[in-house]
């Protein structure tokens, strides 16, 4: 049985009974141990909480995890991944990196996501030159090319859990395994990604997004997007949560709760909760 006492988390599992992954595992650590120091850019999610939790067992405190405080970031995640760095011990620093200064990201073409990453990279950049780090990590894994993310196209990020195979499932079950609190996390995605391609991205129009999807996380719901379509608030929940959502009382709350925030419509997509769905215009 494997364990690794730099961590306050035990892996609990035994990779003898699978050499195949015993050997993958192993070339990950190996590949993060070349390294000597790490910078992992750190969500909190399931995918950077697997990978700080890996390096910090290889690193020590030579791993650092650097969360990105800005205008696009809900605060609870902020808040989150303090304590699952807390969890996994890692040494753990949150800068602040305001995206509304880059015009092109403001304006919200589709490959928006592309001028998110490069400012996101110039921050990570100072801070990894600070602590003399060469190497700048994050948590995408193989599941992430299936989807369209042109973030993907700025090459200074290493991508070690997409480099060595691991899905968004194998992620889940590793993190599971590890007893990490996040492995059940539903998947998280910036601010901007709730509101229409071309639509000018603005501080009070994420505000009003963040507030929504706050409001009807209070009902109950695990996993809920707010699109943004001007004065329409499209609501997207997970299939086995729509009945919840139309309940009378819990309808009737929603519905009067953003319309005080300035959503004018309020609809539920049938579709129900799918990630990127702002994608299916391209």
């Amino acid at each position: 049985m494997m364990s690794f006492p730099q961590s306050n988390v035990t892996i609990k599992w035994d990779w003898r009974n699978d050499k195949y992954k015993m050997k993958k595992i192993d070339q990950l650590k190996n590949a993060i141990k070349q390294k000597h120091k790490i910078l992992i850019s750190f969500s909190g999610g399931v995918d950077s909480s697997v990978l700080a939790k890996i390096a910090y067992d290889v690193l020590g405190k030579e791993a650092l995890a650097v969360t990105i405080d800005s205008e696009t970031f809900p605060k609870d995640e902020l808040k989150d991944s303090k304590n699952v760095a807390l969890e996994i011990g890692i040494p753990h620093k949150i800068v602040s990196c305001s995206l509304l200064n880059n015009k092109k990201f403001v304006e919200n073409p589709v490959n928006r996501c592309y001028y998110c990453k490069k400012e996101m990279m110039k921050t990570l950049r100072k801070v990894a030159a600070e602590k003399n780090i060469k190497c700048i990590a994050d948590g995408v894994c193989s599941s992430d090319y299936d989807e369209y993310r042109p973030g993907l196209k700025i090459k200074s990020f290493w991508h070690p859990l997409s480099e060595f195979g691991y899905s968004k499932n194998d992620v889940r079950k590793i993190a599971k395994k590890m007893g990490l609190s996040v492995h059940d996390k539903p998947s998280d995605a910036c601010l901007a990604t709730r509101i229409s391609y071309n639509e000018k991205i603005t501080k009070e129009k994420l505000g009003m997004i963040e507030k929504a999807e706050n409001i009807i996380k209070d009902t109950g719901v695990t996993q809920v997007r707010v699109r943004y379509h001007k004065n329409i608030a499209r609501i997207e929940v997970g299939e086995k949560e729509i009945k919840k959502i139309l309940d009378k009382k819990t309808r009737k709350r929603i519905v009067n709760e953003l319309k005080k925030l300035g959503f004018t419509y309020i609809t539920l997509d049938l579709q129900g909760y799918r990630s990127g769905s702002m994608d299916e215009v391209l």
